[in-house]
């Protein structure tokens, strides 16, 4: 057996390293995610400031429905559950409209626009 069942840590040294090497892997694909998000969240607030001074609406249900599909195909593609992809893109979309209405009321003078 590889590791006790006391909790003390009793791990073979081989196995302990490698835990570490997928751990460090996982952390600077966690890292990635973030930046990528971070950089995907600035140009759909440039898009917002866009449609806000268009006064066209925050959400696009047609484009929405679109990339849901789009990014299904590349899960299943790249061996993703279809349906985690989905949820996550959903969560995405929800915040990137809550980012939208939010600008949209600053631009259109709403509350926000005052708060300083």
């Amino acid at each position: 057996m590889t590791i006790s069942n006391t909790g003390t840590g009793d791990v073979d040294p081989a196995v302990r390293q490698e835990l570490e090497r997928l751990r460090d892997s996982i952390d600077n694909i966690d890292a990635a995610v973030v930046h990528m998000l971070a950089e995907r969240f600035k140009c759909t607030q440039q898009v917002g400031r866009l449609k806000a001074r268009h006064q066209l609406p925050p959400a696009d249900p047609a484009r929405e429905a679109r990339q849901i599909e789009r990014l299904r195909r590349l899960a299943e593609n790249a061996k993703l559950d279809p349906a985690f992809a989905e949820k996550f893109l959903g969560f995405i979309i929800a915040e990137v409209i809550r980012h939208h209405e939010s600008i949209a009321e600053d631009t259109d003078g709403g509350p926000s626009a005052t708060a300083g």
